[in-house]
């Protein structure tokens, strides 16, 4: 994809979040963590390459010590739908018996981020939290529930704040969507 097409995908995409919207919704998080999860010192494990921005933004807003690290696991590999899953770092964190606190960017179908926290409870983690930024609206039965949700979006593919659209745009402050897909 040239540079003239990445931009053309973005003036045909439709913003359905602001990034006034967003920040809000990030501020609504960190209080909701904080209330949850301030006296429990977690271990805050981010899910690459998504949630960086999230967690970037997020983790300054926390005002209680915690460790962070990352984990990173993938089903999408640049594309718009999910595929097989694939581990390709574990936290370098010891997480047995602590509270942990995941990241992520979206909860789509909600397969990640459930063998994520199995894969955590399998680590020994005594707590298994998650924070995701945002949660699709897509009517399925997803296999877990974020704890804390930062903003609801449609069933659409969805790119911005860490979110990429064919391994574009997750540099975006705002959340659109795709028109075509």
């Amino acid at each position: 994809m040239t540079r003239h097409d990445a931009q053309a995908m973005l003036d045909r995409a439709e913003r359905i979040a602001t990034e006034t919207e967003v920040q809000a919704a990030l501020d609504r998080l960190a209080a909701e963590i904080g209330r949850e999860l301030a006296g429990a010192f977690p271990l805050v494990l981010a899910v690459m390459g998504g949630a960086v921005v999230f967690a970037g933004q997020l983790l300054p807003r926390l005002r209680f010590p915690l460790e962070f690290d990352y984990l990173h696991v993938t089903r999408y590999r640049g594309k718009t739908q999910g595929g097989e899953m694939e581990w390709r770092v574990l936290p370098g964190q010891n997480v047995a018996g602590r509270t942990v606190l995941v990241l992520d960017d979206i909860l789509d179908e909600g397969e990640t981020l459930a063998a994520i926290r199995d894969k955590l409870v399998q680590m020994g983690a005594a707590r298994v939290t998650s924070a995701v930024l945002t949660d699709k609206a897509n009517g399925l039965a997803k296999p877990i529930r974020a704890d804390f949700v930062g903003l609801e979006v449609p069933d659409r593919y969805v790119f911005g704040c860490g979110m990429d659209a064919y391994g574009l745009w997750r540099n975006l402050p705002a959340i659109y969507a795709l028109k075509d897909a």
